[in-house]
């Protein structure tokens, strides 16, 4: 049993092997419509069980949809219909029964810590649709929609980061240097990353660089993603921070300064840190990103169980 929390935790060759599943499944499921299960159905009678504390549209969709082409079923829970929040129950108590009833557990949270004691309680794998320092099932996507799109390995690609440092950048610099590809990360000085993210930078990596002028992070860029300057409850004067970034939009001047080939990525939703002209151009390759999420997800799902090919 493994589970699937933060890519830094996670071997690089299960990583590597993650991505070539998912490439072979996606050619595999060309002629099939969304609910036609895939050849074998791996995991046939296995039950996913998802829990959101907070907002999801993609990592819900691209969950269900990967459990269905698999085989198997889901079933939602609302946080604020269990007893975990509404009666007392112990997080102990309730891995206990999800341990029972289910084969895998999905948790979206905002907690880190409670990912963490589920994990000690549960005797089914765990997997992080997104915690406040981790957004690992995205950026391991992300990386298959790059190298899909670029046909070579992301560590020969220049890979840009426009915005705030956030869960997803957490994801992103992790898999720089699980994947050793250079990664330039633009942002105002009072945005870098934290401490313990500068330091896991410093011990790990050459590759990584940040920069205060957007310019210079964008420049000779492969890819650039961005996110929402304003996250999901991010308690912060939110006019104020946005006037902060205001620089760091990306525009269709700041994409001049990238290769002319470059993509644009986003993980949705999005704000007004990118300008609709970019947003909607060739280069964006939002839809195509979104949607990849189902074809990783499965391969997630497989090596959670021990099945992967």
């Amino acid at each position: 049993m493994k589970h699937f929390i933060n890519l830094k935790d996670i071997p690089a060759n299960d990583l590597r092997n993650i991505l070539i599943d998912a490439k072979k499944r996606k050619i595999a499921r060309k002629k099939l419509d969304n609910l036609e299960i895939d050849k074998g159905a791996p995991l046939k009678g296995k039950l996913l069980i998802q829990m959101f504390e907070k907002s999801s549209l993609r990592t819900r969709l691209s969950f269900y949809l990967a459990i269905k082409q698999l085989g198997g079923s889901t079933l939602t829970l609302r946080p604020d219909e269990l007893h975990l929040s509404k009666g007392g129950e112990s997080i102990e108590d309730t891995a206990k029964i999800l341990s029972n009833f289910g084969n895998a557990f999905m948790l979206r949270t905002d907690s880190d810590q409670k990912l963490e004691e589920f994990k000690k309680y549960l005797s089914i794998p765990i997997i992080n649709g997104l915690s406040p320092s981790s957004h690992a099932t995205q950026v391991l996507s992300d990386v298959f929609t790059v190298e899909e799109i670029k046909k070579k390995p992301i560590s020969k690609l220049k890979i840009s980061w426009i915005g705030d440092s956030n869960n997803v950048l957490n994801s992103l610099i992790a898999a720089s240097i699980k994947f050793s590809f250079e990664l330039n990360i633009g942002c105002p000085k009072k945005y870098h990353p934290d401490k313990n993210i500068l330091s896991y930078i410093k011990k790990n990596s050459n590759k990584i660089f940040l920069h205060d002028d957007v310019k210079k992070a964008a420049l000779g860029a492969d890819v650039i993603f961005s996110d929402k300057v304003i996250s999901m409850n991010d308690k912060v004067n939110k006019t104020k921070k946005i006037n902060h970034f205001k620089k760091f939009r990306i525009n269709k001047k700041l994409m001049s300064f990238a290769k002319k080939d470059c993509i644009f990525l986003h993980c949705l939703p999005r704000g007004k840190e990118v300008d609709e002209e970019v947003f909607s151009s060739k280069q964006s390759k939002v839809w195509q990103q979104a949607l990849n999420r189902v074809h990783v997800q499965k391969s997630i799902l497989l090596y959670c169980f021990g099945k992967l090919r």
